[in-house]
């Protein structure tokens, strides 16, 4: 029996007893996972480790009361266990009657596997000495960069394998698979008393879709020699620039407002903002779950909806919320679906280089250090590392600074977007550009 054909038995008899056991409507995820990483570190093995794991999760509603669990034990005796406890829970528990599958005709595959295609056929076929090879390789490739006097460096190499079966009570059953593939490599370097770290690292789902290890190494070698002699500079207001890699991190501001808990939970400074303009017009983000090789793509939500494309943001103005079937009940709303996949923005038309030229000085911000943001008021504020830039040309690396602001502020100053949209990431974006934000330094 096939890993697939053994976790949809499996689901099918959880589901079956879940019934019996009293519940009026039940949901059985099954999934099995296997993952492989290797770590080599100045020239040695320092790390291998291969892991597989098999998972079950049930959600079910027994007179009016809905719980969700999960379980690593799929042993028979233990999953009669499991699912008995599970009923047992949900008795105790506060009626909720916004807790309900979804409606049939909503749910279903919003791709075909093919169209999707997550699942690179090399995954299953790799070998323990294939990626030895390739971790050696990328160590040389590494080791023959140096971005200055070298303490230590390290390259690693990983890969994964995944299937998922969903079964309801309602009669959605369907299944899934997806492999990704992921390398890079860090170094520490001496900068006299200092000590600076780089690190670079790069997934997709297809093997031939990563870089090479001579372009993971020259993208390691560019990080680690931004960090000698970084320091902040004088506090205040400068135009700033996002990486492309990193822009996801400003772009996810928007995440935890857009969602039903945050909507429900007065939690949300987007609340009212359905069909006004929250940035400015160059602002567009579009929702793909079904874009093929997408590192977040899916043929169908945690709910089991059909996955579908939708705009969140259009030319400036907020275009959806992310509502599961539980908060649009509870909102008076109708669903969409309760998690972001791929977010795909546009890339500019004007090479970043030149929109970067037309700039006297500009923060460019390669990368962020902690921080936090607040969903209800849209204040954000972030550790950040990067490089002064003076008409587009680097003139110090940054360090030690914090940005900070409001996302009702910061996005209606967005005034370009790169021409480099960020390949290897669920973000699919270009780099930033805002005509001003607040920095703290020194």
């Amino acid at each position: 029996m096939s890993d697939q054909a053994a976790l949809e038995a499996l689901a099918a008899q959880v589901l079956a007893a879940a019934r019996s056991a009293g519940a009026a409507e039940a949901v059985v995820v099954a999934s099995r996972s296997s993952e492989t990483q290797l770590q080599r570190r100045d020239g040695r093995v320092e790390q291998a480790s291969e892991a597989v794991s098999r998972g079950l999760g049930l959600s079910l509603l027994v007179d009016d009361r809905w719980t969700s669990n999960g379980t690593s034990d799929v042993r028979p005796e233990a999953l009669a266990a499991f699912v008995k406890r599970s009923v047992e829970v949900a008795r105790v528990l506060e009626p909720d009657p916004d807790r309900r599958l979804p409606d049939p005709s909503a749910c279903g595959r919003g791709a075909t596997e093919a169209a999707l295609d997550l699942c690179d056929p090399v995954v299953t076929a790799r070998t323990v000495d294939d990626r030895a090879a390739a971790a050696e390789a990328l160590e040389a490739a590494i080791a023959a960069r140096p971005a200055g006097e070298v303490v230590s460096a390290s390259a690693w190499v990983a890969e994964g394998h995944s299937d998922h079966v969903r079964l309801t009570s309602a009669g959605f059953a369907d299944a899934t698979a997806g492999g990704w593939f992921g390398w890079g490599g860090g170094t520490t370097l001496r900068d006299g008393e200092r000590r600076p770290e780089a690190a670079t690292g790069f997934s997709a789902r297809y093997l031939a879709d990563l870089p090479t290890a001579d372009e993971v190494a020259v993208d390691l070698q560019r990080q680690a020699a931004e960090r000698l002699g970084a320091g902040p500079m004088p506090s205040g207001t400068y135009p700033l620039v996002v990486q492309n890699r990193v822009a996801g991190r400003i772009l996810g501001l928007l995440a935890g407002p857009l969602s039903g808990a945050a909507l429900h939970d007065g939690r949300s400074c987007l609340h009212d903002k359905l069909d006004a303009v929250i940035g400015s017009s160059l602002l567009t983000i579009e929702d793909d779950p079904v874009v093929a090789r997408g590192l977040a793509s899916h043929p169908w939500d945690g709910d089991g909806l059909r996955a579908v494309p939708r705009t969140v943001v259009s030319n400036g103005v907020l275009r959806s919320f992310y509502l599961s079937t539980y908060y649009a009940r509870k909102l008076g709303r109708p669903a969409t679906t309760g998690g972001r996949s791929n977010w795909l923005v546009p890339a500019g038309r004007q090479a970043l280089s030149e929109t970067l030229a037309a700039l006297p000085g500009a923060v460019l911000v390669t990368g962020f250090l902690g921080g936090n943001a607040n969903s209800a008021t849209g204040d954000f504020s972030f550790g950040i590392r990067g490089m002064w830039l003076e008409r587009g040309e680097p003139v110090r690396p940054l360090s030690e600074m914090n940005l900070s602001g409001n996302l009702l502020t910061l996005f209606p100053r967005l005034i370009a977007l790169g021409d480099d949209p960020w390949r290897w990431s669920s973000v699919r974006s270009p780099s930033l550009v805002f005509d001003a934000a607040q920095f703290s330094g020194r």
